[in-house]
């Protein structure tokens, strides 16, 4: 099965999009400008940036050709809606909507335009047609936006969406940890998506927060306090965890000392299989030292602030 996604990010975050759908969609993915093909099936609300997934049925070298085999599709439910998909070429708003109802006539079913019981999207990609069933993405991060409590230096809800699904690119049987969770931005993403989380922060202000935050959302309280440095028992080998967040602690007034951000990274890599670490500064040296080796990663500029996004495995 083929699967073609529709995605739309602004160019402060092009390099943060494409490294999440890498991750979500493989390595042998084609990520062009504004879509992706790939043979991985992932739900569009899971992405801040996926707009739609087509599932390819039909392929065919003309449109003609494409409506022909059209004939024999019957519509699941009573009603229908056929939308077009941009890809790899702009095409015009009226030849958009020509394409849709040439094809929606020949369809077994009744075309609704507001409310359809079922999606069909087509496009023409790579000189062929493609059509299947759709299914459009929801803003999901957007709705978290709207929590009690909040802090200047929080992770926006769109970038910690995207950072969960680069440390988590596969849900089932995938152990979490957020060890400096501060007001719980990642544990609610996290959380939305069905992932195995829990998270602490040493700060007894913030895991209030957190907790407030999380009971907002109707999800249950899976923070505590502790320094993250106390999380692993002396002389455990194994990783508690398959995967870890680390948003680095730092201050625009103080700087946490070098022997503290190592300390850090340390029991973070003694912690998780796979870490996914947030910092506003150069800590490459540090990370090499802690037993890290650097798989990939993007930086996220808003304004004249940047983020790094750092996977470590």
């Amino acid at each position: 099965m083929k699967y073609v996604y529709v995605f739309a990010c602004h160019e402060d975050e092009q390099a943060l999009c494409q490294l999440e759908l890498r991750t979500l969609l493989g390595a042998d993915a084609v990520i062009g400008a504004r879509y992706a093909v790939s043979a991985r099936r992932v739900e569009p609300s899971r992405s801040p940036f996926l707009k739609l997934r087509m599932d390819v049925a039909y392929e065919a070298e003309s449109l003609a050709e494409l409506a022909s085999e059209l004939e024999t599709l019957t519509v699941r439910g009573s009603t229908f809606k056929v939308v077009f998909a941009e890809t790899d070429t702009a095409v015009t708003y009226d030849r958009q909507r020509s394409v849709e109802r040439e094809l929606g006539l020949g369809l077994r079913g009744k075309a609704e335009m507001r409310r359809p019981e079922q999606y069909f999207a087509v496009t023409e990609l790579g000189g062929r047609w493609l059509f299947g069933e759709g299914s459009y993405g929801e803003a999901v991060w957007l709705q978290h936006q709207q929590k009690p409590q909040n802090y200047s230096t929080a992770l926006g809800t769109r970038l910690a969406r995207a950072v969960v699904n680069i440390a988590v690119p596969e849900v089932a049987g995938t152990r979490l940890i957020d060890p400096c969770c501060g007001i719980g931005t990642v544990l609610v993403e996290a959380m939305s998506m069905g992932i195995d989380i829990v998270g602490c922060d040493i700060n007894p202000l913030a895991v209030r927060g957190a907790r407030v935050n999380l009971d907002h959302f109707g999800m249950p309280d899976v923070v505590q306090i502790a320094d993250m440095r106390t999380l692993v028992p002396h002389g455990q080998n194994q990783p508690s965890y398959d995967a870890l967040i680390l948003d680095m602690p730092y201050n625009l007034c103080s700087v946490l000392p070098e022997a503290e951000k190592l300390d850090m990274l340390q029991t973070a890599r003694r912690l998780a299989r796979r870490a996914v670490i947030i910092t506003t500064e150069e800590i490459d040296p540090l990370l090499t030292e802690a037993g890290f080796h650097i798989d990939s990663r993007c930086t996220v500029h808003k304004g004249n602030f940047s983020r790094q996004i750092i996977v470590c495995v």
